[in-house]
């Protein structure tokens, strides 16, 4: 006898209800809700199709997309009611819609999977997050670039094993996160393209036997072009791979931004500032002010990266094509496209309100004998000297300041004459930072000259794309 309690969705197959502990660990709808505006672009594009190929008539087109439209609504304001026994937000939209227009819901179904739909929807929410994050890393690079023009000719430390190298500009460091993050949106966009094909209509994993335009599916959902082969349209989850490894690098970025942010604002350091509205106080330390959204942007690359891995373990033994495991794609994703999105946004919000110290900054790029180079540089084009002995002389007259306390611009001249005769007093005009810094023309260098060129170039071309877009 039929349990008429079996869900009604299998069909015919099935004659008990599953057990409890199944339906839990089988449903997906409490994650997988995020994506019913997809679902439901996809089923209206699907029906449209049917419709224009005779599978279906168009009176039950205009009615599907018109329960699916009422079911859009219903979610948008909070009124729809899904159920974890109808398993996933594809079967809660048909049973909704079913009780919305009748028989003729289930027309909707025709020459489609659960298959290729969730690949579908899948596919159109990742992609849908890969341009999003397009424009906010636009937005992060336009204030990173007008905060270096700002602060093109403030001096700070640039270091190497967070030791003191050499000096730099402000406006010259924030320019190499600006590259960083283009080339991040150089990463999400390749992964557009690769990821902009329609495998709608590839249904369970073999194609169908129903006359449909693929190509029509496509165009209507802002594909390029179906894709090729029906086993692999199902089977494929590269393109959230790839756009977890995009966001897991640029994340790394956003983590080392604030590893800087953090190390910056320590007393012992000072080099800049942050308000209220990006800080925290202690429950203890009446004096505390905590980089607390720098350090939780610190954090997000693991969960990130965590997703990047975990997704790959759940594909990597898969034979073709789709198993359940690929349940386990979404979850994950989910909350890591949405805590990048979230980290990127507080970056940008620090960094618009991020105020330098420039004195602070600038006493410590002159300590550390950080223009030592600079005066090894001065050996090699004034006295000829191959730069391996400049190196040592200059080494040795570091050796000489530091025995006396001294910085190298402090030093007498006799005491650098005692390492090296040859040397006049023009060599001081080299061991200022400002000169350090005025120095470094060459192209990518930090001169304050190069800063402001570079900045301004960043600056228009952002805005060229943002108009363009």
């Amino acid at each position: 006898m039929t349990n008429k309690s079996a869900n009604k969705m299998w069909g015919g197959r099935f004659e008990m209800s599953p057990d409890e502990l199944m339906v839990r660990i089988n449903a997906s709808i409490g994650f997988d809700r995020v994506l019913a505006p997809q679902d439901i672009r996809g089923s209206k594009a699907h029906a449209a199709m049917l419709a224009e190929t005779g599978i279906i008539s168009k009176s039950d087109a205009r009615e599907i997309a018109k329960g699916l439209d009422q079911i859009a609504v219903e979610i948008a304001e909070g009124k729809f009611k899904f159920s974890e026994a109808l398993e996933d937000i594809h079967m809660n939209v048909e049973s909704r819609l079913t009780e919305l227009i009748g028989p003729a819901a289930g027309r909707l179904h025709t020459a489609r999977s659960r298959n290729d739909q969730v690949a579908l929807d899948f596919r159109m929410y990742v992609r849908d997050a890969a341009s999003s994050f397009d424009l906010a890393l636009g937005e992060l690079q336009r204030t990173l670039a007008q905060k270096a023009l700002e602060h093109a000719h403030v001096i700070m430390p640039g270091f190497t094993h967070l030791q003191p190298a050499q000096p730099v500009t402000f406006g010259h460091h924030l320019l190499a996160y600006v590259e960083m993050f283009g080339r991040d949106r150089g990463r999400f966009a390749d992964a557009r393209k690769r990821m902009n094909e329609c495998p709608l209509g590839a249904a369970a994993l073999a194609g169908t036997s129903f006359p449909i335009d693929r190509s029509e599916t496509a165009k209507a959902l802002g594909f390029e072009r179906p894709t090729a082969n029906s086993l692999d349209s199902v089977a494929d989850r590269d393109f959230a791979l790839e756009v977890l490894a995009a966001a897991t690098i640029s994340a790394t970025h956003l983590s080392r931004l604030s590893e800087e942010i953090v190390i910056w604002m320590t007393p012992q350091f000072g080099f800049v500032k942050l308000s209220d509205k990006w800080t925290t106080g202690s429950s203890i330390m009446p004096q505390k002010r905590n980089p607390d959204a720098a350090e939780l942007c610190r954090a997000k690359v693991a969960r990130i990266a965590a997703a990047f891995q975990g997704l790959t373990m759940v594909m990597k033994g898969l034979p073709l094509t789709y198993s359940k495991d690929m349940q386990e794609d979404k979850e994950t994703t989910f909350d890591a496209l949405e805590n990048y999105s979230v980290a990127v946004a507080a970056m940008t919000g620090m960094i618009s309100d991020l105020e330098p110290m420039p004195e602070r900054m600038r006493a410590a790029a002159g300590s550390g004998y950080s223009t030592a180079t600079d005066l090894a540089d001065w050996l090699v084009r004034t006295l000829k000297m191959p730069f391996r002995e400049a190196h040592h002389v200059t080494g040795s007259i570091v050796r000489q300041a530091e025995q006396r306390g001294l910085e190298l611009s402090e030093l007498p001249l006799e005491a650098m004459q005692a390492e090296e005769k040859r040397i006049t007093k023009d060599v001081f005009t080299v061991l200022s930072v400002e000169n350090s810094v005025k120095s470094r023309k060459s192209h990518g260098g930090t001169a304050p000259q190069n800063v402001t060129k570079m900045a301004k170039s960043w600056l228009r071309r952002l805005e060229k794309g943002r108009s363009s877009g």
